[in-house]
C-alpha cells in the first residue's frame, strides 16, 4: 500500500469551495442575460409548455367523465366522445412537447455557442500572469463542463421548473373542484414536504459545489499528466502517477460525488412515502364516501390519478434543484472568470501605433509582479537605436526575459516607462504594437495543422510563394521538401512529428514572414544541435538585417556579432558594450564568458 500523503489542492479549498451563498439572484440574472437574444423563442416554448401541461392536467378529469357519464350512466356515445377527448389531449401534449423540444434544442446550442465564444475571447485577452496562476485543466472545465451545466439549466431546467409549478397549481385547482375534503388530505403532506426540502437544501448545497471543484481538479491533474507524458515515461513513473491519480480522484472526486448522491437519495424516498400515505388515505376515505354515495367512483379514480401527478412534479423539482445547485456553483465560477480583469489593458483613448522605425527606450524602468513585491527589474535605462541588435546576457533569473516581456507589453512596468519611437507603450493599442513585432521562443509552439499553415500564422494574407521564400531564407525549405507531403504535411499538436530544430526553423520562417520591425529571440538556439544552429546562424543574418533585435542567449555564437551586449545581474544593467569591449573590461561579462562561453570556438 502506498504511503502517498493525500492533501487537498490549495486552489480547491481556496478558490473553488469558497462559494457558499446558495441561490444567488444576481448570478441568475446575469446568466439569463444570455437568453435575452432568444426571448421570443423562449416565449413560444413557454406557451407550448403551458398548452402541453394543461392537456396533461385535463387527462384525469376526462377519466372521471368517462366513468361517471359513460360507464355509470350506460351512455356509449358519452364514453366514446370522452375517450376521443382524452386521446386528443394526449395528441396535443405530444405535439406541443415535440415542437418545444426542437425549439429549446436550437436555443440551447445557440446559448452555449455565445457563452463559449465570450469565454474564449476573454481568455485570449487575459494577461500572461493569469495563466501562470490558473491551470489549463481548470480553464477547460469552465469552458466545457460548467458551460454545459448552464446550458442544461437555462434551456431545460428553467422551463421544467415553470412546467412543474404550472402543473402543481393546475392539479390543486382540479382536485379542489372535485372534492375539497379529499384535497385537504393531500395538502396535509405539504408542510412535511417543505421541511424535508429545506433540510435537504441545507446539506446538499456544499456537496454539489465540492463536486464541481473536484471535477475541475481532476481535469487539471489529467491535463498536467498528459502534457508531461514524456517526462513520466522517461523516468518510468507511470505506476506512481497512476496510483497518485487514483487515490486523489477516489478521495476527492469519487468521495464528493458519493456524498452528494447519498444526500440526494434521502429526499426521493420521503416524497414517495408521503405520496403513498396520501394515496392510501384518499382510497380509504374516498372509498367509504363512494360506498355512502357521497362522491362518485369517477371522482375517486380521478383523485388517485391526480395524487400521482401531484407528487411527480415535486420529485422533478427536486431533480431540478440538483441542477440548480450545479448551475449556481458553475455560474459563479464562470462569471468570476469573465470578471477577471486583464492585467494589461488598452488605456481609454489609446491610439494605434503608426509604422515604426524601431527605437526602444527604457526610462528608469522597475518592475515586480502583482503578487510578489520582490523587485525583478530595478532602474533599467536603455536607449536602443533602430536596426540595432542587442544581446541580453545574464544568469538565469537575472531579468532578461522580463525585459523582452515589457517590450511586448505582456506586463506594464511598476515605475518608469518603456517607449517605442517615443510612444509610451501604455498610450498605444496592444494590437498595433504586436503587429509590428516578431517573437521566437526557446520552445516554439506549433498548432495542429500543416507546415504551411504554421508559417502563415506570421501573416495570414501571405501567399504560398511568400511562405516558401521565407522558409528558404531561414534554411527550412530543404527539410520541409523532404517531408511526406511537403508544406502540406500535418505537424500534429505542438509539432509532435518534428524535431526540436525543425520546429525552431519553422518558427524562424514564421517570424520572417511577419516582417517585424522589432524582433525578439528568447534563447531561440539553446535547444538545437550544433549542425542546426549553423543553419540558423546563417539565417539570422537575413532575419536580423534592418530590424531592431533583442537576443537572449547563453551561446557565444549567438551574441558574438551583436551591436551591443547588455549584461543583466539581479535585475540591473551592470555593463554594456561589444563582446571585445566587455572582455577587456574584465567585469561581469568576462566572468560569464569564462564560466559558460570559453569552451566554444573564439573566432
Amino acid at each position: 500500500m502506498s504511503n502517498i500523503a493525500i492533501t487537498p489542492p490549495a486552489y480547491v479549498t481556496q478558490s473553488e469551495e469558497q462559494y457558499d451563498k446558495g441561490y444567488d439572484p444576481q448570478v441568475t440574472r446575469r446568466l439569463l442575460a444570455y437568453v435575452k437574444p432568444y426571448a421570443w423563442q423562449m416565449a413560444l416554448a413557454m406557451l407550448l409548455m403551458a398548452g402541453a401541461t394543461a392537456a396533461a392536467v385535463a387527462g384525469p378529469y376526462f377519466v372521471k367523465i368517462a366513468i361517471d357519464d359513460g360507464l355509470a350512466a350506460g351512455d356509449v356515445i358519452a364514453l366514446r366522445n370522452t375517450v376521443m377527448l382524452y386521446l386528443g389531449a394526449s395528441l396535443v401534449q405530444w405535439a406541443f412537447t415535440y415542437v418545444r423540444v426542437l425549439i429549446m434544442a436550437r436555443v440551447g446550442q445557440s446559448i452555449i455557442y455565445d457563452m463559449r465564444q465570450r469565454l474564449f475571447t476573454h481568455l485570449q485577452q487575459l494577461s500572461l500572469g493569469f495563466y501562470s496562476r490558473y491551470s489549463v485543466g481548470r480553464v477547460i472545465t469552465r469552458v466545457i463542463n460548467d458551460v454545459e451545466t448552464l446550458r442544461e439549466f437555462i434551456t431545460w431546467a428553467v422551463l421544467a421548473i415553470a412546467r412543474n409549478l404550472f402543473a402543481i397549481v393546475g392539479i390543486i385547482l382540479a382536485m379542489i373542484s372535485l372534492d375539497a375534503r379529499l384535497s385537504l388530505l393531500v395538502f396535509a403532506t405539504i408542510p412535511v414536504m417543505l421541511l424535508a426540502t429545506r433540510v435537504f437544501r441545507h446539506h446538499s448545497r456544499m456537496a454539489y459545489r465540492k463536486v464541481r471543484a473536484a471535477i475541475s481538479w481532476v481535469n487539471s491533474v489529467l491535463a498536467e499528466n498528459i502534457n508531461g507524458i514524456r517526462v513520466v515515461q522517461a523516468f518510468s513513473r507511470q505506476p506512481h502517477n497512476y496510483e497518485s491519480f487514483s487515490q486523489y480522484t477516489n478521495r476527492y472526486h469519487r468521495g464528493t460525488v458519493l456524498q452528494a448522491a447519498k444526500i440526494a437519495s434521502l429526499f426521493v424516498p420521503v416524497v414517495d412515502v408521503l405520496g403513498a400515505l396520501a394515496t392510501a388515505a384518499v382510497v380509504w376515505l374516498g372509498g367509504v364516501a363512494v360506498l355512502g354515495d357521497s362522491i362518485t367512483a369517477g371522482v375517486l379514480v380521478a383523485f388517485v390519478l391526480y395524487i400521482d401527478r401531484f407528487f411527480e412534479p415535486i420529485r422533478d423539482l427536486f431533480r431540478r434543484f440538483d441542477t440548480l445547485q450545479s448551475t449556481m456553483a458553475g455560474g459563479e465560477r464562470i462569471l468570476a472568470l469573465l470578471d477577471t480583469p486583464a492585467e494589461v489593458q488598452d488605456a481609454p483613448g489609446a491610439q494605434a501605433l503608426p509604422p515604426i522605425q524601431g527605437r526602444v527606450q527604457f526610462e528608469q524602468v522597475s518592475f515586480h509582479y502583482s503578487d510578489d513585491p520582490t523587485p525583478v527589474l530595478r532602474e533599467i535605462a536603455l536607449d536602443i537605436q533602430p536596426g540595432e541588435t542587442v544581446a541580453l546576457v545574464g544568469e538565469t533569473g537575472a531579468g532578461k526575459t522580463t525585459i523582452v516581456k515589457l517590450i511586448s507589453r505582456f506586463h506594464d512596468p511598476t515605475s518608469g516607462a518603456v517607449k517605442v519611437d517615443g510612444f509610451d507603450l501604455r498610450d498605444i493599442t496592444q494590437d498595433s504594437l504586436r503587429s509590428q513585432m516578431g517573437v521566437v521562443l526557446q520552445d516554439p509552439f506549433l498548432f495542429n495543422g500543416s507546415v504551411r499553415d504554421n508559417i502563415r500564422f506570421g501573416r495570414l494574407d501571405a501567399t504560398d510563394a511568400e511562405i516558401e521564400v521565407a522558409a528558404t531564407a531561414v534554411g527550412a525549405h530543404e527539410f520541409i521538401s523532404h517531408l511526406r507531403n511537403g508544406y502540406d504535411t500535418s505537424v500534429e499538436e505542438g509539432g509532435a512529428l518534428l524535431s526540436g530544430g525543425q520546429r525552431q526553423l519553422i518558427s524562424f520562417a514564421r517570424a520572417l514572414l511577419a516582417n517585424p520591425r522589432i524582433l525578439i529571440l528568447d534563447e531561440a538556439t539553446s535547444s538545437v544541435d550544433t549542425q542546426t544552429e549553423q543553419v540558423i546562424q546563417r539565417a539570422l543574418a537575413t532575419l536580423l538585417k534592418g530590424r531592431t533585435s533583442f537576443v537572449i542567449a547563453h551561446r557565444l555564437s549567438t551574441v558574438l556579432h551583436a551591436d551591443r551586449i547588455v549584461v543583466i545581474d539581479d535585475g540591473q544593467v551592470v555593463e554594456q558594450g561589444t563582446h571585445q569591449q566587455l572582455l577587456e573590461a574584465q567585469g561581469r561579462y568576462h566572468q560569464l564568458y569564462k564560466a559558460g562561453f570559453q569552451d566554444e570556438p573564439n573566432p
